[in-house]
């Protein structure tokens, strides 16, 4: 899981993300609220860590723009123990709070907690998922589109179901290589490009059949729906 921590304490930034890397997450820090939201837009998190106390903005105000046009599970942090203070950040739509100093294995514990909470049960864990006309079988790995079996690669079917999974969020391109081909592989980029183009071409991914895969120039590749289109085509 991608998770992002906001906290202008960079040795508590470095805590968060050594406990949180160790369990195989991937952590990205950020020192201020503006940097995170002038950059949220590029990137896409499944957790996010929010202190309190950040230099250009408090972390409930922060957090009640965040609920503006996004849920993605937030776990505050902050020194304040009165119970006015644990109320205000979750009437601001924090999910889980705790009290520094962090204690690793109650922070491994709790982002674990949550990440289940909001994620199992949804499209992650089912065998089954649909995006209209495109159906994916995550157990046989195989996949059909307006009820039409589609063959593809081991890679191309998980390259594809990422992208579905995220559609309209920004993927970068390490992110990808992370999620299908694995951090420890050493993958040229150019085999990504080459299996986003196979998949864009079998799966007829453009406009004209309501869905566009674009590569976001020197980031990565986003799917989107395009909503003047309604469905996929029949394969052929």
């Amino acid at each position: 899981m991608r998770i992002a921590v906001i906290d202008d304490d960079s040795a508590q930034v470095d805590l968060v993300r050594q406990v949180l890397e160790s369990a195989g997450h991937t952590v990205q820090g950020y020192s201020n609220g503006s940097k995170f939201v002038r950059e949220q837009h590029r990137d896409s998190f499944d957790l996010i860590v929010l202190d309190w106390h950040l230099p250009d903005i408090e972390g409930p105000d922060l957090m009640r723009r965040l609920r503006e046009d996004r849920r993605v599970p937030v776990l505050f942090v902050t020194a304040r123990a009165d119970e006015s203070d644990i109320v205000t950040a979750l009437d601001a739509g924090a999910d889980d709070y705790m009290i520094k100093p962090l204690r690793s294995a109650e922070l491994l514990a709790r982002v674990s907690a949550l990440l289940r909470r909001t994620y199992n049960g949804t499209l992650r864990d089912q065998r089954i998922v649909s995006y209209g006309s495109y159906v994916f079988d995550t157990i046989s790995q195989s996949m059909t589109m307006s009820g039409e079996a589609v063959t593809l690669t081991q890679k191309e079917f998980e390259l594809a179901l990422l992208l579905f999974r995220n559609l309209g969020r920004p993927l970068s391109r390490a992110h990808i290589m992370d999620q299908v081909w694995g951090r420890g592989d050493d993958i040229p980029t150019r085999t990504m490009d080459t299996h986003i183009s196979r998949i864009r071409t079998r799966l007829h991914l453009r406009p004209e059949h309501g869905f566009r895969l674009s590569p976001l120039y020197g980031y990565g590749y986003r799917l989107e729906r395009v909503e003047e289109f309604a469905t996929a085509p029949a394969p052929g």
